[in-house]
């Protein structure tokens, strides 16, 4: 099944629709780079899947044991670097909401960490990580 639909809107814009679900996100060029920067940047999308993963990743991990994260949020740094242009670092700071034991502390930080999108990117892209408890 294909997973998604990109097109190519002119003046630096994609637009792309996810197939199964029919919603619909369009990206531009960094200002940096040429673009209006008007919407996400395809390597702000890579950075932002990498928080929306751990958050869901982490979000299994919490119902598996009935820990309730609702509320836990990311902030995500992306550094980019040239020759070639690429995503040389991702900083994912994560605020978990919730009181937890240093087990369960433990259980959502395994999980943010071994996430599908972290295991895909670069092992020569710089990934940190940190965690700060409510």
């Amino acid at each position: 099944m294909i997973t998604s639909q990109v097109t190519y809107e002119g003046e630096l814009r994609t637009t792309a629709v996810h197939t199964l679900s029919g919603t619909s996100i369009i990206t531009d060029a960094p200002p940096d780079n040429q673009g209006k920067g008007e919407a996400f940047s395809p390597t702000d999308l890579v950075a932002t899947a990498l928080a929306s993963c751990m958050l869901t990743i982490m979000g299994i991990a919490a119902r598996t044991h009935e820990m309730d994260i609702q509320g836990t949020r990311v902030e995500v740094t992306k550094i980019m670097a040239s020759n070639p242009r690429r995503i040389s670092e991702v900083h994912c700071h994560l605020f978990i909401s919730g009181n937890f034991n240093d087990k369960q502390k433990a259980i959502l930080e395994h999980a943010a960490r071994t996430c599908p999108v972290i295991q895909s990117l670069s092992s020569d892209m710089i990934k940190v990580v940190t965690f700060s408890y409510a």
